[in-house]
């Protein structure tokens, strides 16, 4: 027994302790907070301060799923995988040759699958995993990417189907 306690706040605070006839167990006994001081028992409150580690990722904007979520997946992700399905058959149009001018009707469908995804992304409120930045950046990713292979595919020799002339000039005082 401390100086200046009574014999029942000893005995409550020791593991086990207390009066067992009455039937009372007792959380531990708090000290009483004085005002002023903070409670270093109670349950911190939530910091305003951006955590020193950091837990997860945002979703960006519009990443959530394309269609309900009882769907099955492709069905979920279908604007990634128009995307996805135009830019293939592009590159097996290139890969293959099948007819002439192939080459430049391949890298045409990459490039309008690309601005394909500009387009939705846009209108589009969630387009599943073509989402991988903020809207405005994948639509001028996208878009950008998509209008230079497009005209680079036009401008492709022999027999461009588009001349630009000061493009031309580039390409030649750069190239021997």
């Amino acid at each position: 027994m401390g100086a200046g306690t009574s014999p029942g706040a000893d005995a409550a605070a020791e593991p086990g302790g207390g009066d067992a006839a009455d039937g009372d167990v007792s959380e531990p006994a708090r000290t009483p907070v004085r005002e002023g001081e903070e409670d270093r028992d109670a349950v911190p409150s939530t910091s305003r301060r951006f955590p020193t580690v950091t837990q997860d990722t945002a979703r960006p904007e519009g990443g959530g799923r394309a269609a309900p979520g009882d769907a099955p997946a492709p069905a979920r992700q279908w604007p990634l995988l128009t995307v996805l399905g135009a830019t293939g058959l592009g590159l097996l149009i290139v890969g293959l040759d099948p007819f002439e001018q192939s080459f430049r009707w391949g890298t045409i469908l990459i490039g309008v699958a690309l601005i394909t995804g500009a387009i939705l992304r846009r209108i589009m409120p969630s387009v599943g995993m073509l989402a991988v930045r903020s809207r405005f950046t994948d639509m001028v990713t996208y878009g950008l990417l998509g209008v230079a292979i497009v005209l680079l595919s036009l401008m492709t020799q022999p027999g461009p189907w588009l001349e630009i002339p000061f493009l031309e000039d580039v390409v030649h005082s750069t190239v021997p």
